[in-house]
């Protein structure tokens, strides 16, 4: 039979154990909620900082598209404002210039065949388009796809302005090709020649042009919606 001294040692035993082991599962629990805390902690930093490089990432992208969109809407405008001619454009090129023949006409000779006429002048615009002139004048006058050139008596006129010999044409482009189009055998130069009517080139390593500075307002021109 167990005394009564052994039955509070055996008791007081059990207590201490009991609360030993308490204390054990109390202590690995906190560890292990201390623990999974971190774990949730560091998996968050981990998530924000990819956030934030992938802002950081998207943020370049935006501004470089910015960039690029800026840059080539302002060379898409360049390119317009040179192709309508509305701006003063310079380049290397040549200088052409016609001047009325001064040869003696005698009485049943015509006059007209002696003096520069529109269609004189259209041929060296048109060799010198062929010939890869970008922009072109005459007299300054800008010559753009509305531009005309009509005669009007003894004078000539080009964007509504009368404009009268010696006429002078400038040209962007490349220079030699340019002049060697106006004085190819039997080219313009050459059959003006006839009559002696003057026409001398000149190259230049820079050749300034106006800007076409009349309003053009389009009554009937209109954008197509779907074009062919």
């Amino acid at each position: 039979m167990i005394s009564n001294k052994k039955f509070f040692s055996l008791i007081f035993v059990s207590f201490l154990i009991g609360f030993m082991v308490s204390l054990q599962v109390k202590t690995t629990h906190d560890a292990l909620k201390t623990s999974t805390q971190y774990q949730r902690l560091e998996n968050l930093a981990d998530i924000l900082l990819r956030t934030e490089q992938e802002r950081d990432a998207l943020q370049e992208e935006v501004n470089g598209l910015k960039a690029d969109n800026k840059q080539g809407s302002t060379t898409t405008n360049k390119q317009l404002v040179m192709l309508a001619g509305t701006a003063p454009v310079k380049g290397p090129g040549i200088e052409v210039t016609l001047a009325d023949s001064k040869k003696k006409i005698g009485n049943n000779n015509d006059t007209n065949l002696y003096i520069i006429h529109d269609e004189d002048i259209l041929r060296v615009i048109n060799e010198l388009k062929a010939a890869g002139a970008e922009a072109l004048s005459i007299n300054d006058q800008r010559l753009t796809a509305i531009s005309e050139i009509r005669c009007a008596g003894p004078t000539v006129t080009v964007n509504n302005t009368r404009i009268a010999a010696p006429y002078v044409i400038k040209a962007i482009g490349d220079a030699n090709t340019m002049e060697n189009a106006i004085n190819m055998r039997g080219g313009v130069a050459e059959s003006l020649s006839v009559w002696g009517i003057k026409l001398a080139v000149k190259k230049s390593n820079e050749i300034i042009i106006p800007g076409y500075e009349k309003t053009t307002d389009f009554k009937y021109l209109q954008l197509a919606d779907n074009p062919k």
